[in-house]
């Protein structure tokens, strides 16, 4: 089932307008040609949400799309590619998938979008579509690191500012710690600054200043009722001694590919030593099922006016559907109300939004 992007997502079919009733939100929008395996995977895993009872749409080019079951499209004739230069890219290609979703939640169409597509395009097409959040100076990309036997730590930035200054990472925190309350019902969320030491005078300039800031008592703290435990190291994200941990996204980005890329080492090297033995496999299996990043379903993109998940570049069928439960989970918590609330009692406005349009 196609349509023009012209047209209003919620009259598409009985099915769509049912199941977005029952949902209680417009249906969520999937960059249906973002991602290493689009769209085979992409699609796959939208029909695996739509079959859960979640309304989506899937956005792309029809022609390759393949059988999309009952999941309607709007054709979208353009492509970011994943190697894209982000700005130009949205600018340029206003037909492209990710511009498109960014547009339907913008325009009131759909209640959120899901890409796992260039991440830059993805957080430049939201940016530039959907507009900031009145007082939050930049948007930082949320992403939830499994805890063995835990509540998993937020990290943020995980890479949508590669250069931060002191001020936004204190923003950071702030939204980590709405965030955490939201998804994972943390009281009191603790926000830890990632350095190279829990000693406060370590850390290059950015994170000392930046360290300073936090300890200051005032009204950053009250705003995301949230409490700063200064410094934390590497080894702390995957521990309970942290709830959000804030880095610029350059940082922030390289901590979580090689936990990423330990968490694959560790598997294999288990597998390697298992020599057959099924028990050590088993460990092995339940090891990786505990830990693997498709669980998450991806990272939120905190600070724009609309809800913007941005899936693993490599993400499967699963992992897609993964991030649509996500999707749908924040739309339902108003969590862009929660975190427009937290900046607007932080800067001690009125809760007016910005527009980047």
């Amino acid at each position: 089932m196609s349509t023009d992007a012209a047209e209003t997502y919620a009259g598409l079919s009985p099915a769509l307008t049912e199941r977005s009733l029952h949902a209680g939100h417009l249906p969520i929008v999937i960059d249906a040609m973002g991602g290493d395996h689009a769209p085979g995977e992409i699609v796959a895993g939208a029909r695996l949400a739509f079959a859960a009872g979640v309304p989506v749409v899937l956005v792309g080019r029809q022609d390759e799309l393949g059988d999309t079951g009952e999941v309607p499209v709007v054709v979208a004739n353009e492509v970011i590619a994943m190697d894209a230069d982000p700005s130009s890219s949205v600018r340029r290609l206003k037909d492209s998938s990710l511009v498109r979703c960014a547009e339907a939640v913008r325009d009131g169409r759909a209640s959120a979008m899901v890409s796992a597509g260039n991440t830059g395009a993805a957080m430049a097409a939201a940016l530039l579509r959907m507009g900031r959040i009145r007082g939050i100076s930049r948007p930082a990309i949320a992403i939830p690191i499994a805890t063995p036997g835990g509540v998993p730590t937020i990290l943020l930035d995980a890479g949508a500012n590669a250069d931060c200054q002191p001020d936004w990472l204190v923003q950071f925190g702030q939204m980590g710690a709405v965030y955490s309350r939201l998804r994972f019902g943390t009281v009191r969320p603790r926000i830890g600054l990632l350095s190279i030491g829990e000693e406060s005078a370590k850390g290059n300039q950015l994170v000392k200043e930046t360290q300073r800031l936090m300890a200051a008592e005032g009204r950053w703290l009250e705003a995301p009722q949230a409490r700063f435990i200064g410094n934390v190291e590497g080894r702390d994200l995957m521990s309970t001694e942290v709830d959000v941990a804030v880095a610029d996204g350059f940082t922030g980005n390289i901590a979580l590919k090689s936990l990423e890329g330990a968490l694959i080492g560790m598997v294999k090297t288990m597998e390697l030593l298992a020599d057959g033995d099924e028990l050590v496999l088993a460990a092995a299996r339940r090891l990786h099922a505990e830990l693997d990043p498709e669980n998450a379903g991806g990272g939120m993109l905190l600070g724009v006016r609309g809800v913007c998940i941005i899936s693993h570049g490599s993400s499967s069928a699963q992992a897609l559907a993964n991030a649509v439960t996500l999707a749908q989970e924040m739309v339902l918590a108003d969590a862009v109300g929660a975190l427009s609330s937290m900046a607007s009692i932080a800067a001690g406005g009125h809760g007016e939004q910005d527009n980047d349009d």
